[in-house]
């Protein structure tokens, strides 16, 4: 496309250099002694002046491009992006519970931006760390009951064993911290959960973070799969929401892992393998009878016909009952899929201890050091991390009498700060979870127990 280049109003003649310095400095002695409203006023006109001559120049082009450049311009670039603005249209109309930033930033993550939004993220926890020092808020920590209620039991159901009260980390310890305090459904009067609550680390001590252990005699586990994650292989089943059956005997349900791309590992469901499983990949494994436990693939846990579920998720944070060998909270190699490890942010993980039980820790600062070591305390001989971030670490519980349902309105979150509410896994959601039920009956065998080997 030619376009005309823009006749000047006026010459500029053989001495517009000189014509200048002369008007300048008859400017200079002409409104020396002007006042400055009356200053601001003669700038005004001049600058009204130029618009005026940039407009009369833009009329004088023949084409629509050279008269309105920017806006002929704005106006290509947002046809020739209609299909972004499709996609990330469909994105956020989808029936969803996410809230609308966070579906933009899952969308930008989806489609090759994820580089931009861990630099967003790193830049943001980088500038807003956590408090150090400070007491916890009033209640973060529930003191120990003067009296513990002692459960009437008329058959004494077969369960596991309560681990002994986490050690606290801070000093000196809270009343209250690290014991342990029923929660969840009962199976004829039996706590089927118990939770603690402990600050961190001996820094950050106004920071809480949630444990819970969880008796597999008396819950059964059941994986859902998300709209979006797994990302490969669906239909699957079942999958969000929760169903109004399962409602009923619902005790807990919590956050998996990072999206399936990210995870650095495989996925199994519903007899298919959506995604190759990795040898040594940190595994956590869902049976046909409600257990689980977590391994590393080929030598903790292999594939077997009992096994329905298998939801892998970077490597090992816990193994042998201690954080796994060169942990390091700099290392972002290994540990930064997502963010810089040695940023403090909302991070869960998911554990079994020696006799079987699961463990679940959730909290805000922390690194991946300070989860395996709450882990470890918790009584964990494997663990691995789920997800991190805010809007992703949640574990919500449900203390109801048999038979009633389970509902947003009646459900508990492990720790206040948890952002999103307890209605997340009610509805439609892109992302996979757990759920731990009642049994009808307990197991009457415990599940194969996980020696720290």
């Amino acid at each position: 496309m030619q376009m005309d280049p823009p006749r000047r109003l006026e010459s500029d003649g053989e001495h517009s250099g000189e014509r200048r310095s002369l008007h300048r400095g008859e400017s200079r002695s002409l409104h020396r002694g002007e006042s400055r409203s009356e200053r601001r006023a003669r700038h005004k006109v001049r600058r009204r002046a130029r618009r005026h001559e940039r407009r009369a120049l833009r009329r004088q082009r023949r084409t629509i491009f050279g008269r309105h450049p920017f806006a002929t311009g704005s106006l290509v670039v947002f046809l020739a992006m209609g299909p972004v603005w499709w996609s990330l249209g469909s994105s956020l109309a989808n029936a969803n519970t996410l809230p609308l930033p966070v579906q933009f930033v899952e969308w930008v993550r989806s489609h090759g931006g994820g580089s931009f939004v861990r630099f967003a993220e790193n830049v943001w926890y980088s500038h807003n760390p956590p408090p150090v020092g400070g007491r916890p808020p009033k209640g973060a920590i529930p003191r120990p009951p003067a009296h513990p209620v002692e459960i009437p039991r008329q058959v004494v159901l077969p369960h596991l064993a309560l681990p002994a009260p986490i050690a606290p980390i801070a000093n000196p310890p809270l009343p209250g911290e690290g014991q342990w305090h029923p929660v969840g459904r009962t199976v004829d009067g039996m706590p089927t959960m118990e939770e603690a609550f402990l600050r961190p680390d001996p820094v950050h001590t106004s920071l809480v973070a949630g444990v819970v252990w969880m008796d597999p005699l008396l819950l059964a586990g059941r994986y859902y799969a998300g709209a979006q994650v797994p990302d490969v292989g669906g239909p699957w089943s079942p999958k969000a929401p929760i169903s109004p059956n399962a409602a009923t005997t619902l005790s807990a349900v919590m956050n998996l892992g990072f999206r399936t791309h990210a995870s650095e590992g495989g996925f199994y469901l519903d007899g298919r393998t959506a995604i190759p499983l990795r040898q040594g990949a940190a595994s956590f494994v869902l049976y046909a009878d409600g257990t689980a436990t977590v391994g590393a693939w080929g030598r903790n846990v292999t594939m077997t016909p009992q096994v329905v579920a298998v939801r892998q998720n970077l490597s090992l944070l816990v193994d042998h009952g201690a954080p796994v060998p060169n942990l390091n909270a700099n290392d972002t190699t290994v540990w930064g899929a997502t963010l810089g490890n040695q940023i403090y942010v909302w991070r869960s993980g998911i554990g079994v201890t020696a006799n079987g039980a699961l463990v679940y820790v959730g909290g805000p600062g922390l690194n991946i050091t300070t989860l395996a070591n709450l882990l470890v305390r918790a009584g964990a001989v494997r663990a691995m991390e789920l997800d991190i971030n805010t809007d992703w670490v949640n574990f919500f519980s449900f203390s109801l009498p048999p038979g009633v349902a389970a509902s947003p309105a009646n459900g508990s979150k492990l720790l206040p700060d948890m952002v999103r509410p307890v209605g997340r896994y009610f509805g439609p959601t892109n992302r996979d979870f757990l759920t731990m039920s009642a049994r009808a009956a307990p197991l009457s065998t415990p599940p194969d127990a996980a020696p720290p080997g």
